[in-house]
């Protein structure tokens, strides 16, 4: 099968350095052997805003271009201009297959002024991870401090999915929940007293548990995986 790729690539004529930024964007489909639409999804750019560029209606952006570099470690120089070559840090004619789901350089428990969902662009992507149950549509994250060890160990990483505020409560399951002055890794919990406050506890029985008002958390994301690991000194 390998053999049969390679092959099919020799047979992909590659845009002359004269050749417009659509013209190379269309050898990329052709390298990547994918629909425009499955295309379009592996460079997180909306389909429509694709086939508009590609048919010359609308002008790539740079951020459109920057997507395209960011997610096919493609050289800038050769996609804008024509200079340079494709991929210059691989030895492959061809873009590599980002399987998996991205893996964000983001401290999640550290907040920010920045809304977390705002914070999910290509240029805090740093890889990606591909194993099994990880959902590729799932952002994958770094947690510092030790308020969930021994479940989560400090800098291990976790997969989450923001849900709807209003959606049920997965009472006892894990969330990071974003409250207006920072974000938080913690079991969350029913008040039985309170329906109008919740209980967020901490797999460390060194910390205390912390009741917020249900009005006052901004965002959940309920935490799918643990990536954990341990560090060495």
């Amino acid at each position: 099968m390998e053999e049969d790729y390679a092959s099919n690539l020799l047979h992909i004529e590659p845009p002359k350095p004269e050749a417009s930024v659509v013209d190379r964007l269309k050898y990329l489909i052709k390298l990547s052997r994918h629909t425009q639409a499955e295309f379009a999804k592996l460079i997180d750019i909306d389909p429509a805003s694709v086939s508009r560029v590609l048919s010359g209606r609308l002008k790539p952006s740079e951020s459109f271009l920057n997507r395209v570099v960011v997610n096919l470690h493609v050289s800038k120089d050769w996609l804008k201009f024509g200079t340079d070559v494709p991929f210059p840090r691989t030895e492959v004619h061809a873009p590599a297959r980002f399987d998996g789901a991205p893996v964000y350089n983001i401290d999640v428990t550290a907040g920010t002024n920045t809304p977390l969902s705002r914070m999910f662009t290509t240029e805090h992507v740093v890889g990606y991870m591909k194993l099994p149950g990880l959902n590729p549509d799932y952002p994958i994250v770094r947690v510092s401090g030790n308020s969930m060890v021994p479940k989560i160990n400090p800098g291990s990483y976790i997969s989450i999915r923001q849900m709807p505020l209003d959606a049920p409560v997965a009472w006892g399951s894990i969330y990071v929940v974003v409250l207006p002055d920072f974000r938080m890794v913690k079991y969350v919990r029913r008040k039985l007293d309170d329906p109008s406050k919740v209980v967020l506890h901490s797999a460390n029985p060194e910390f205390d548990d912390i009741e917020v008002d249900r009005s006052d958390i901004e965002a959940l994301y309920l935490v799918e995986n643990i990536i954990n690991h341990d560090f060495v000194a």
